[in-house]
């Protein structure tokens, strides 16, 4: 099958394993939006999809304007609502590479998937801790944590 997809990147953010909160305010997660933004990852005509709990839609979704919100509570909830995008949204067929803005080890499988399909696939992690075997499994590993500004960070925990 021929993708006709001109190099568009999905981007598969789980909030917060990125900012290490489960519910993290508008100002930190437009913190880590503009971190994300200023890394490099995103360009003209990327999908971004941004996922977190029930308790963090609110703030999640105004704080990082322009990306599709999905919600999911309970154990793994915005992983697996992630991980639904991958198995049911055609993403071969759509999207050039994929870049998951997460370190949990269960995108290890379907970032290996991924790779085997030659979709290049990125992880951009923040302050949440990195799985290894996802380390291994993807193309390129953007350390996003390392962007942090001093002032920016502060402003975050403070507005917590």
């Amino acid at each position: 099958m021929q993708r006709h997809t001109q190099g568009r990147r999905l981007h598969l953010i789980d909030i917060e394993n990125l900012t290490g909160q489960p519910r993290p305010n508008r100002s930190t997660v437009a913190v880590w939006s503009e971190i994300y933004r200023q890394s490099g990852l995103v360009r003209a005509g990327d999908l971004c999809v941004l996922a977190c709990n029930h308790g963090a839609a609110i703030e999640a979704g105004l704080g990082w304007p322009n990306a599709r919100l999905l919600v999911r509570s309970g154990p793994d909830g915005a992983d697996n609502a992630l991980l639904d995008v991958l198995t049911d949204e055609s993403v071969r067929d759509r999207f050039d590479e994929v870049v998951i803005g997460s370190g949990d080890g269960i995108f290890t499988e379907q970032a290996a998937g991924l790779a085997a399909d030659g979709l290049p696939t990125t992880i951009a992690h923040g302050v949440g801790k990195l799985s290894r075997r996802l380390e291994l499994a993807a193309s390129q590993v953007v350390a996003l944590g390392t962007l942090i500004p001093a002032t920016g960070i502060a402003a975050s925990r403070s507005a917590a």
